[in-house]
C-alpha cells in the first residue's frame, strides 16, 4: 500500500471537539440565527429543531470548537511510540502548543500527519479553528497552492477505500477486522459533548482520545504489514491540562 515510509516521519493524530456553547440559549444571537439555517439543512423531521440539534454543533468548525488533540508518533533514539495529548477549555491555549510541535518538530517536507478520515474532518477543523484563534497556520496544515501530492496528510479511511467510493468505515470496524485491540473506553464520540459540558471531565476525553491514537497507529501498522507496537514500546506522557 505504501512503502518506506519513516515511522518517526510521522504524526498520528485525533482531536475531540464539542460545541462552542454549553446550551443553545447561551449561543450569540447572530451566531444563534445562523446556527437555526445550518440546523434546517441537518434533518427533514419537522419535529427535530435547532435547539435539539445544537448537541451535533461540534461537528462543525464554524459552531464547535476542539477540547482535545491527541498525538502519537515513534521516537527513533528511544525505540518508543509516544503519546501524548493538548486538551483544556481554552482552545487557543491548546491549539498555540499544537502549533509549536508542528512547527519545531514536524515542519519538513517529508513528515507526515496522519489520521482516520482525516482529510474530511480533523484535519481542516485543526486549520479552521486555528485561523478562527488568529494562529498562523504551520507548513503542514498551510495547503493552499499545493498539487495534491504534494499535500503531506495521510488518511487511513481513504487508504481503506482503495480508490472506491465506498462510505464511511469506522476506526472500530478495522481495529475489529485486523484483530487490534478496541480503541473505545467506557465513552464514544457522541457523549463527549455530554461529559465535557455537563460533567466537565476533560481527562476523560483526552484518554479515549489517546486511545483511538493507539489504534490508528496500530492500524496503519496493520496496512504496512508491520508488528503491532507491544505495550512495552508504548509510552504515554502526564495529562496535564493546558
Amino acid at each position: 500500500m505504501l512503502t518506506q515510509l519513516h515511522q518517526n516521519k510521522i504524526l498520528f493524530l485525533d482531536i475531540e471537539t464539542t460545541a462552542q456553547y454549553p446550551q443553545y440559549e447561551e449561543i450569540p444571537e447572530r451566531l444563534r440565527l445562523l446556527w437555526d439555517k445550518k440546523a434546517a439543512l441537518l434533518t427533514k423531521d419537522e419535529t427535530v429543531d435547532a435547539k435539539q440539534l445544537y448537541e451535533r454543533a461540534g461537528i462543525y468548525a464554524e459552531f464547535g470548537k476542539i477540547v482535545c488533540i491527541s498525538v502519537g508518533y515513534y521516537e527513533k533514539k528511544l525505540q518508543k511510540f509516544r503519546i501524548k495529548s493538548f486538551f483544556g477549555h481554552t482552545e487557543k491555549t491548546l491549539l498555540l502548543a499544537f502549533a509549536h510541535l508542528l512547527n519545531k518538530h514536524f515542519n519538513s517536507s517529508d513528515d507526515l500527519m496522519c489520521a482516520h478520515n482525516g482529510k474530511e474532518f480533523d484535519f481542516p477543523y485543526i486549520a479552521r479553528r486555528l485561523l478562527i484563534n488568529q494562529i498562523k497556520l504551520p507548513k503542514m496544515l498551510d495547503i493552499a497552492g499545493k498539487k495534491p501530492w504534494e499535500i503531506q496528510h495521510l488518511d487511513t479511511m481513504e487508504l481503506w477505500k482503495f480508490g472506491d467510493y465506498k462510505h464511511y468505515t469506522s476506526l472500530d470496524l478495522l481495529t475489529a477486522i485486523f484483530d487490534i485491540p478496541s480503541p473505545k473506553s467506557d465513552i464514544d464520540g457522541s457523549q463527549v459533548n455530554k461529559v465535557y459540558w455537563e460533567n466537565g471531565d476533560i481527562k476523560r476525553i483526552a484518554e479515549y482520545c489517546q486511545n483511538d491514537v493507539l489504534a490508528l497507529a496500530q492500524l496503519f501498522n496493520a496496512y504496512q504489514g508491520y508488528p503491532l507496537y507491544p505495550d512495552s514500546d508504548i509510552e504515554y506522557a502526564t495529562l496535564e491540562e493546558l
